[in-house]
């Protein structure tokens, strides 16, 4: 601040992590005030300056800079790139898995979630799509092994798309806990499917014995079309309009004035302004007994009471 010639003059430098539009109505808000203190005042607003675009232009070029040189040091040589395909294409041995010698990928036990398939010929499907964290049933009736293991880990079921999936499915999930169940395309068998249709069937799993939710009940908010037209003539304007309980207008005000006003008034059953509702309002409409306050926006700080009902201007509208 600076004081020459009995003239006081300075900069108000906000910071605000709120959106666009909120900005905009706290500066547009600012604007407004005419008096600080027991003095005249003039705000004006100079600029609005974004500093996360300067930052992310900062951590734009920082990300160009440390991508360059990872890639660089880590690109592997061909030789390692041939040693990785290489090893890619190695399937490995299916191998057992319980007392009934179940077969089973080579990562089964060390998995945290489990693929259940019909047969041996699945498995080795998988594992040519690399995945190897399965086991078989290798029949319609589910071994204790497959029990147990279902308790323990995560299970997916991976069936066949036909009538014989269907029967494994419906025992599965009489004895098992079998949390996912995915399916071959309809009339294929998991062996024939190539590695896409592999993929598709896993992705697009479906819960089994998935509870319902119920179903949430919205309140109705019912507000008085008198209230409604009110808030369209005021959107914009930054002004603020006292009701009676016949919810006719008693005045018209700007919003910097509202909370003065309040306390000088009686008789005002509703308010409706082009602002935040702020603890402070919502405190004097208590004390004042007004029943209903309408607003922009009502600010996170406000603890309501029980004698006021606060609303939106938006929901007014789309009431």
């Amino acid at each position: 601040m600076q004081s020459r010639n009995d003239r006081t003059t300075g900069i108000i430098t906000i910071p605000t992590s709120l959106d666009r539009v909120s900005t905009a109505l706290i500066a547009a808000s600012i604007e407004s005030i005419n008096r600080v203190g027991p003095c005249s005042a003039k705000v004006r607003l100079e600029k609005i300056k974004d500093i996360r675009e300067a930052r992310r232009k900062e951590i734009v070029s920082r990300a160009k800079e440390i991508l360059h040189k990872w890639n660089i040091e880590s690109m592997p040589s061909v030789d390692e790139v041939y040693k990785q395909v290489s090893n890619r294409m190695k399937i490995g041995k299916v191998g057992k898995y319980g007392p009934e010698n179940l077969p089973a990928g080579p990562k089964l036990e060390s998995s945290k979630d489990i693929i259940i398939v019909e047969g041996r010929a699945d498995i080795i499907n998988l594992m040519r799509c690399g995945i190897a964290n399965t086991v078989a049933l290798e029949g319609a009736k589910i071994p204790d092994s497959i029990k147990k293991l279902t308790r323990e880990k995560e299970a997916i079921a991976l069936l066949d798309g036909d009538r014989g999936g269907d029967l494994i499915l419906k025992e599965l999930m009489q004895v098992a806990t079998v949390k996912y169940v995915g399916r071959a395309p309809r009339g294929k068998e998991i062996e024939e499917c190539n590695c896409k249709e592999i993929s598709k069937a896993l992705a697009e799993k479906v819960p089994i014995n998935k509870p319902k939710k119920p179903k949430k009940i919205v309140k109705k908010i019912e507000i008085p079309g008198e209230i409604i037209k009110v808030s369209k003539e005021l959107e914009g304007t930054l002004e603020a309009v006292l009701l009676n309980a016949k919810l006719v207008q008693i005045e018209r005000l700007p919003v910097s004035k509202l909370a003065e006003k309040l306390q000088q008034t009686k008789d005002v059953k509703c308010i409706v302004f082009d602002g935040i509702i702020t603890q402070r309002i919502v405190d004097i409409a208590a004390k004042k007994n007004i029943s209903r306050i309408v607003a922009s926006r009502i600010s996170e700080a406000v603890k309501p009471v029980l004698n006021v009902e606060l609303n939106t201007i938006q929901s007014a509208q789309n009431y």
